[in-house]
């Protein structure tokens, strides 16, 4: 067993079947939520270990749901959408999503991104804290407070915060800080696949 608990986010139930059929018999526990506030809540009481997250949903969109989870989730978060334009790609990763998949898309493949994902987060060594009295930053749970009041800041902003903090006293190229914050070179794009191993449901 995997012993990980996914958080599947789409308002269509019938991918929210297929994937807790799929992700459930690969030995995953898997927890659902069919629109973005709902996600929010989810994560906050299930603390999951990943998230599956649709990008076209009605009322609060998939692209503010990841930004918003993200004040308070580290974990992978792994944008699902129809859509496939590099602007859509940066676009879903600057908000905080650390994968991109795009339907149609083989279930072989959401598997292999899943594991890696997971290997990823797991292998990662704890992340430092900052306790002054008048500053305190947690990376793991993306906090800051300023004279015991909460700041929020974008999930970009906190990638630079979380950057400088992890490279304290080390050197920090142009390009390290790039790849750190923006992702650049870190993403690939999906690979081709068969037919007969392809999710075909799609978005509303």
């Amino acid at each position: 067993m995997n012993n990980a608990t996914i958080l599947v986010v789409d308002d269509d139930p019938q991918i929210r079947r297929v994937l807790r059929a799929t992700l459930s018999s690969n030995g995953y526990d898997v927890v659902e939520a069919k629109d973005g506030q709902e996600a929010i809540e989810m994560v906050i009481r299930e603390r999951p270990d990943l998230i599956l997250l649709d990008v076209n949903m009605p009322g609060m969109s998939g692209l503010e749901a990841c930004t918003k989870i993200r004040l308070s989730f580290e974990g992978p978060i792994i944008m699902v959408t129809v859509r496939n334009s590099e602007h859509d790609k940066v676009v879903a990763l600057d908000s905080g999503a650390d994968d991109y998949v795009v339907k149609p898309f083989a279930i072989g493949e959401l598997l292999a991104r899943i594991r890696a994902a997971l290997r990823r987060s797991t292998s990662e060594e704890p992340l430092p804290k900052i306790e002054t009295p008048e500053l305190s930053v947690d990376l793991e749970k993306r906090m800051v407070n300023v004279h015991g009041e909460r700041v929020h800041l974008s999930p970009k902003e906190f990638d630079v915060l979380r950057l400088l903090m992890i490279q304290q006293g080390k050197p920090l190229t142009h390009k390290r800080g790039l790849t750190g914050c923006l992702g650049t070179g870190s993403r690939r794009a999906n690979g081709k696949s068969s037919r007969s191993d392809k999710l075909t449901a799609q978005e509303n």
